[in-house]
């Protein structure tokens, strides 16, 4: 996967600075106007948000299970870019918000169980670093009830009645809009794709930094 980073790199930035582009050329939503691009970029960071939440879910199940240490790098790379991503839906939500709903936040169920996943895996990469000894492991348990989560942020939506628009928004987008929104949402990925890839490298080299640091003090 290595070999393929810098093109996937480069297509990922290449995309992203066609994006705003396709976004600009996108008609305007009739009661918000242009506010409501913020959404080209607000939900496909959430979705790679959610998608990033079960990567580290389930490399944590792994880890925990098989006990193997490259799916801990997995996870520790997936729970720092959840907390990343989540971060970008908890800020251009509220600007999204400030115009469409006339306040910066409403405690209903998506923005409280959004905000909620959030603060999990930020607990989490709090116990890694703090949690002493086997926290590793203490911390994994914390990311399978960040994944657990999940589902229910997406549904709360549709469970009950909400400021929030429901989960089949993206699906019924008029022409014009449906193209920069899944542009987004690709471009989003590859560079989710990439992150993880380099952030998982970086905890194996340090694994093995931390490794050799060991025999040395041995010998």
């Amino acid at each position: 996967m290595r070999r393929y980073l810098s093109p996937l790199l480069f297509v990922a930035m290449a995309m992203f600075a066609v994006a705003p582009v396709l976004i600009e050329r996108a008609p305007y939503e009739a009661s918000m106007g242009l506010v409501q691009k913020i959404f080209y970029f607000h939900v496909p960071s959430a979705m790679v948000m959610f998608v990033s939440a079960f990567v580290c879910g389930i490399a944590s199940v792994l880890f925990l299970f098989k006990n193997r240490p490259s799916s801990d790098h997995v996870a520790a790379a997936a729970g720092e870019l959840t907390a990343v991503f989540g971060l970008i839906v908890l800020v251009t939500g509220p600007m999204w918000a400030r115009r469409a709903w006339g306040v910066w936040w409403e405690w209903d169920a998506r923005l409280t169980s959004s905000l909620l996943v959030e603060l999990i895996f930020v607990a989490y990469l709090l116990v890694r670093k703090y949690g002493g000894p086997a926290s590793e492991k203490l911390a994994a348990a914390i990311a399978l009830f960040g994944m657990a989560n999940v589902p229910f942020v997406y549904v709360s939506v549709n469970l009950w009645r909400t400021l929030h628009p429901r989960t089949t928004v993206a699906m019924t987008l008029p022409a014009g809009m449906k193209e920069p929104f899944w542009f987004s949402v690709a471009a989003f990925g590859l560079l989710y794709i990439a992150l993880l890839t380099i952030r998982s490298w970086l905890g194996r080299e340090r694994a093995e930094l931390e490794r050799a640091y060991l025999e040395l003090e041995e010998e």
